[in-house]
């Protein structure tokens, strides 16, 4: 029996791809195609994309839970009120980074004023033991 190639697979593609062969590097592992038209290359790759801010959000989720309810639908209410209480424990985590962001700035504050005042303290005893000695 003669052996024949398949005429399909060795056409041109009109989609200006290559063949599924010629993706192929060493080992198998298949090389990514070329960017399409839908990508995005200025924005950053981030999973989390916050249109609006967290209080924002709470607010939202608690009109549309209390429409919801006013329509008689408890069930998608109560997804929306787990909605904004996930946004209102981001909040209250937010908030708290900011304190505790804000006391260590001002602990910081502290000890370089105390070092400062320190340095300098210690510049002029310097100073004057150098007046006393000569």
């Amino acid at each position: 029996m003669v052996y024949r190639k398949n005429r399909r697979f060795s056409r041109h593609r009109s989609n200006g791809r290559s063949h599924s062969h010629s993706l192929r590097r060493n080992g198998g592992e298949t090389a990514r195609m070329g960017s399409n038209s839908f990508s995005n290359h200025n924005r950053s790759r981030n999973n989390f994309r916050a249109p609006q801010n967290v209080e924002k959000l709470v607010e939202k989720y608690n009109a549309l839970a209390k429409e919801a309810l006013s329509t008689g639908d408890r069930t998608l209410s109560e997804n929306y009120l787990q909605h904004a209480d996930h946004f209102t424990r981001i909040m209250a985590e937010k908030n708290l980074n900011q304190i505790q962001n804000k006391s260590e700035i001002e602990k910081n504050k502290n000890l370089t004023e105390k070092d400062s005042d320190q340095t300098s303290l210690d510049a002029n005893q310097d100073i004057e033991e150098k007046i006393k000695s000569s």
